[in-house]
């Protein structure tokens, strides 16, 4: 199997070229760093020694999206397989774990199957968006002698059992430690409307590529369904994601489009999907892709729209789980991105940034 560099800046190139092929790594860094096409290439890497690796995600979403990633770069021999954490623990333990209040497994069953010697099979893993895993996966893939690279960045956690760095490098056991910088993926202008929302202590340096300023729309009744028709026929050859508070929204624009606009075609995933509608992207086909809020993380796209901001309004703009939402959900931009709200007031969260940061209308 040969492998082939995909879409690396000469720095991102060089960080993955430094990394060992033995032993447990943490790398992390800010949106747009490139974590996740990192963790694409460093799992196809690890596969040339001859070992089957297994690449990682918490999200079904990132989970295809990273697949397709792995695809481009060219193995053919299912050396490297994506799955979600979930389906992985579930292979491994040989049935469906006990479960947990907290939407996770009984973590004292699959512990007490590590310990037996059977089940120390030593994987190699690669973990992306990592912090979004609990701190006992860590312990886990340790008890099992695992080889395990884990792509991180703690102000961008989506759950309630996510991981701090801190964690991770402690449970892994030995472990060595590696930061990335630069934004390869937004513009300056975006860049800048995202560190507002910024949790962590001192903000990525802004990127030097430029761009229109991030856009804040008070949206009519079907507004947000005519700005989505709108780029759509203006950009016919890039990616629109669209990023909803509720599945309620996400049907509502879906059901827009399709009466008014249906030669668009617009996606929409689901994780509540039982079954393979909304359940399966075409993440390479340029047009309008909705999603929700939990779903959004590790993706990007050229164009983003967050249609329901109002729905915040009521949410203590401080917060920092509502800050770390609108970080996540801003960066997700490679070119633009638009906000849109209804009613007669701006959010809180949105009316503190500048007209610098955020033009109206």
């Amino acid at each position: 199997m040969t492998v082939t560099y995909l879409d690396l800046a000469p720095d991102q190139r060089a960080g993955l070229d430094d990394l060992p092929f033995d032993g447990n790594h943490l790398v992390s860094g800010p949106p747009g760093s490139g974590k996740s096409v990192l963790a694409a290439q460093r799992a196809v890497m690890l596969a040339l020694t001859g070992t089957p690796v297994v690449l990682l995600t918490y999200s079904n979403l990132l989970r295809q999206s990273l697949a397709g990633a792995v695809h481009a770069l060219g193995p053919a021999d299912r050396s490297v397989r994506v799955m979600t954490a979930h389906r992985w623990l579930a292979e491994w333990y040989g049935a469906t774990p006990p479960g947990s209040d907290d939407g996770w497994y009984d973590w004292g069953a699959l512990f007490d199957r590590a310990a037996d010697p059977a089940s120390a099979t030593g994987p190699t893993l690669v973990v992306d968006e990592g912090q979004d895993l609990p701190p006992e996966f860590y312990l886990l893939v340790r008890m099992l002698g695992a080889r395990t690279t884990v792509f991180a960045d703690e102000c961008q956690r989506l759950t309630d059992t996510n991981s701090t760095l801190d964690e991770i490098a402690r449970n892994l056991g030995r472990c060595t430690r590696r930061d990335l910088a630069g934004n390869h993926r937004n513009t300056e202008q975006i860049a800048a409307f995202a560190a507002h929302f910024h949790t962590g202590a001192g903000a990525p340096a802004l990127p030097g590529r430029q761009g229109p300023p991030p856009r804040l729309h008070r949206f009519h009744e079907r507004g947000a369904a005519d700005l989505l028709i709108l780029l759509a026929e203006t950009q016919p050859k890039k990616s629109i994601g669209v990023i909803a508070a509720s599945t309620h929204t996400q049907f509502s624009l879906l059901g827009s489009i399709q009466n008014r606009a249906p030669r668009l075609k617009p996606q929409l995933y689901t994780s509540q999907s039982r079954g393979g509608l909304y359940r399966n992207l075409d993440l390479g086909r340029p047009g309008i892709v909705i999603v929700h809020r939990r779903s959004a993380k590790g993706l990007g796209f050229d164009t983003v729209v967050v249609p329901d901001t109002h729905e915040d309004a009521a949410t203590d703009p401080t917060s920092a789980a509502l800050r770390m939402s609108y970080y996540v959900m801003a960066t997700r931009a490679r070119q633009e991105l638009h906000l849109g709200y209804e009613g007669e007031s701006e959010p809180p969260l949105l009316a503190r940034v500048d007209r610098g940061d955020l033009q109206r209308g």
